[in-house]
């Protein structure tokens, strides 16, 4: 067993996370590009008013609303797809912690948990 190599080089670190952030880009395209054809099948005769600026409805504008997607509303899946994107860098700082940890980073475990820390706090709106 000691000559047992370490599964968590630096190499196959970068794979998982190169992965990863493909994975959540394709998953996010992907769901939005759902969305985008639940939205125009249902509304692509509509004409739209360009003189006004009307911004998302308000449902739209959280976590509860936008997680309303299993309605298969086209603007609720395209809102998930596009919290997808935004979450996937999220998820590489998240994995990156795990890794360093396992690697026994001490000083980049820190640092990865700080920028963790303002990443959550910032995407929560300055709340916890």
């Amino acid at each position: 067993m000691a000559n047992t190599p370490n599964r968590w080089t630096d190499q196959r670190v970068e794979t998982i996370i190169a992965n990863l952030l493909r994975a959540g880009v394709i998953l996010a395209a992907s769901v939005v590009t759902l969305g985008g054809v639940i939205f125009l099948v249902r509304h692509g005769r509509e004409i739209p008013h360009y003189a006004v600026f009307a911004g998302e409805p308000k449902e739209l504008r959280s976590m509860r609303g936008i997680l309303g997607a299993i309605s298969f509303r086209g603007r609720n899946i395209i809102q998930l797809g596009l919290l997808i994107l935004i979450f996937t860098p999220v998820a590489r700082v998240a994995f990156s912690v795990a890794a360093f940890a396992l690697g026994r980073d001490r000083l980049y475990v820190g640092l990865t948990l700080a920028v963790l820390a303002i990443l959550v706090f910032s995407l929560t709106g300055g709340h916890f």
